[in-house]
């Protein structure tokens, strides 16, 4: 699974919203950007308390990119 791919399941299954969720990615030469775009009253819930959901989409997105030795970077937006 890609990912893009992997970013949209997680959010899509977290947010009220589902049908307003937009991933986008963003190739660099030393990283990949991975923005996800969410409704503005499902933000906190992508966020999570303390940013709980959004650090584990990230530790999530970076294993495999390590391993590949490659950097990805997740925004929320």
């Amino acid at each position: 699974m890609a990912a893009q791919d992997l970013v949209e399941y997680i959010a899509r299954g977290l947010v009220d919203e589902p049908q307003r969720v937009q991933v986008s990615e963003i190739r660099g030469a030393h990283a990949t950007v991975i923005e996800l775009r969410v409704a503005r009253n499902d933000m906190g819930r992508v966020i999570g308390k303390e940013g709980r959901i959004a650090n584990a989409m990230r530790l999530l997105l970076k294993v495999p990119a390590s391993k590949e030795g490659k950097h990805v970077i997740l925004e929320i937006v």
